[in-house]
């Protein structure tokens, strides 16, 4: 007997049940009283229950990121700490390495992931009534894990019907790790492309890992061949930096000789006047927080939470090519 068939048996939500063995105060008398006799009737060790979990709530959450760009995360961990703070919440940060190690009802409340390396079977170990967990670059099909994800494909349909509207026909797309925003992205670069009937050769598929410097050799790939496309539309801005950089090097104009497109909207990407989609990072780690504090103080609804983003277009694509 657990939490689920508790919640079942009482009419009300696995979270409720939490929070009633927790002593939370955010519940009814007459709800808490239901959970109670439900839990002697069915024999669920209300005590032992408090015994494991501790007595006392601990006011942090935690928050994991990959740190293989700094930058890109500053204004993400802004928004959840200003969220935080006013909740009267401490924030713990960490990366991939150590994310387990805080991931314990004694040490934090939640937990708010952005790591592509951490595996999807250490968050449903994690994930529970007690400890839910804000997914930020994934979907899980878990009861106590809540995705917030950037609309992915509705952004990069834009940024494409953009490009074919300037004239542009021939394309090649360079992904990064094999993670849902990538494979989003891809999906929407190739719907664009078969619902104008423009042909993609799977050459000019090139694969990066987000960095820079996979940018930069992507580009020096691309440079071998016969016939450069006429735009390189890349998964992220630090790959389209990097492919950006290659291109100057060997006098290759950009977006007169080929043009660049980025995702992520990174304020280099402004400085350098490069066409990507901007999504709002403060505002998402802002979201993220204040959904983890919605579910931490009895709140239910684990349904998908979806961003949208807007398309910057800038110097890297021309106005309309011939």
């Amino acid at each position: 007997m657990g939490i689920k068939e508790i919640a079942a048996a009482a009419h009300c939500s696995p979270a409720t049940v939490s929070n009633v063995l927790n002593g939370r105060k955010n519940v009814s008398e007459e709800t808490r009283a239901r959970v109670f006799a439900l839990c002697e009737e069915l024999g669920y060790d209300t005590s032992e229950k408090r015994k494991r979990t501790g007595s006392k709530d601990t006011r942090t959450i935690l928050f994991n990121f990959s740190d293989f760009d700094r930058q890109f995360y500053l204004k993400i961990i802004q928004g959840i700490n200003d969220c935080a703070y006013a909740n009267g919440y401490d924030l713990i940060i960490c990366t991939s390495r150590s994310c387990e190690r805080f991931m314990s009802r004694k040490i934090t409340a939640g937990c708010i992931m952005l790591d592509m390396h951490c595996p999807d079977e250490l968050l449903i170990s994690n994930a529970a009534a007690d400890y839910p967990i804000m997914a930020m670059d994934r979907e899980l099909d878990h009861p106590y894990i809540k995705s917030l994800v950037v609309n992915n494909y509705s952004a990069m349909c834009e940024l494409m019907e953009e490009l074919v509207n300037r004239g542009y026909r021939s394309f090649a797309f360079l992904a990064g790790l094999d993670t849902t925003d990538t494979q989003e992205r891809f999906q929407a670069f190739r719907y664009v492309l078969e619902k104008h009937r423009i042909p993609f050769n799977r050459k000019n598929y090139l694969l990066g890992d987000f960095r820079e410097r996979s940018g930069y050799k992507a580009a020096k790939l691309l440079m071998l061949s016969e016939n450069m496309p006429q735009v390189l539309v890349c998964a992220n801005d630090n790959m389209a930096i990097g492919a950006m950089r290659a291109f100057r090097e060997r006098g290759i104009r950009v977006p007169q000789d080929i043009a660049v497109t980025g995702f992520d909207g990174t304020s280099l990407a402004a400085e350098l006047g490069l066409t990507t989609v901007d999504i709002p990072n403060y505002e998402r780690g802002y979201l993220a927080a204040r959904q983890l504090l919605t579910l931490l103080g009895g709140g239910d609804d684990y349904s998908t939470f979806r961003i949208a983003a807007s398309v910057q277009m800038r110097d890297s694509v021309q106005l309309q090519i011939k």
